[in-house]
C-alpha cells in the first residue's frame, strides 16, 4: 500500500510562486511514476505533471509548461512541483498520484494511489 502526502499549498497572488511536495511511503516506490493533477472549481481531475523516480519520462499539460517544473528526490522519497508565473486560473486542488501500470499517464483512471490533496488559492 502506497500512501501520498502533499503539502505547500497556499494562497499567492498572480505572477507569484508555490512549491508542491508529495511525501511517499510503502513498498516498491521505485516502481511507480508519479503524477500531479488538478481539480479545478469542480471539474475533473486534469493532468498537470509527471516524472519517474529516476527523473526520467518527465511530462507536462500544454497549460503549465515552462512555468511548472516536476523533480524527484529518491533519497526523501519526495516529489516537488514549482510552480512560477502563477495564474488566477491555475487554482485548484491539486493532488498527487502514484501509477504502476503502463497505461497513459494523462489519465486520471491510470492512477492507483492518491494523496488528500492541497489547496492552491491565487489572487488576481
Amino acid at each position: 500500500q502506497v500512501q501520498l502526502v502533499e503539502s505547500g499549498g497556499g494562497l499567492v497572488q498572480a505572477g507569484g510562486s508555490l512549491r508542491l511536495s508529495c511525501a511517499a511511503s510503502g513498498p516498491s516506490l521505485n516502481n511507480y511514476a508519479m503524477g500531479w493533477f488538478r481539480r479545478v472549481r469542480g471539474e475533473e481531475r486534469e493532468f498537470v505533471a509527471h516524472i519517474r523516480w529516476r527523473g526520467v519520462s518527465e511530462y507536462y499539460s500544454d497549460s503549465v509548461m515552462g512555468r511548472f517544473s516536476i523533480s524527484a528526490d529518491n533519497a526523501k522519497n519526495t516529489v516537488y512541483l514549482q510552480m512560477n508565473r502563477l495564474k488566477p486560473e491555475d487554482a485548484g486542488i491539486y493532488y498527487c498520484a502514484a501509477r504502476l501500470r503502463y497505461d497513459d499517464y494523462r489519465e486520471a483512471k491510470s492512477y492507483d494511489y492518491w494523496g488528500q490533496g492541497t489547496q492552491v488559492t491565487v489572487s488576481s
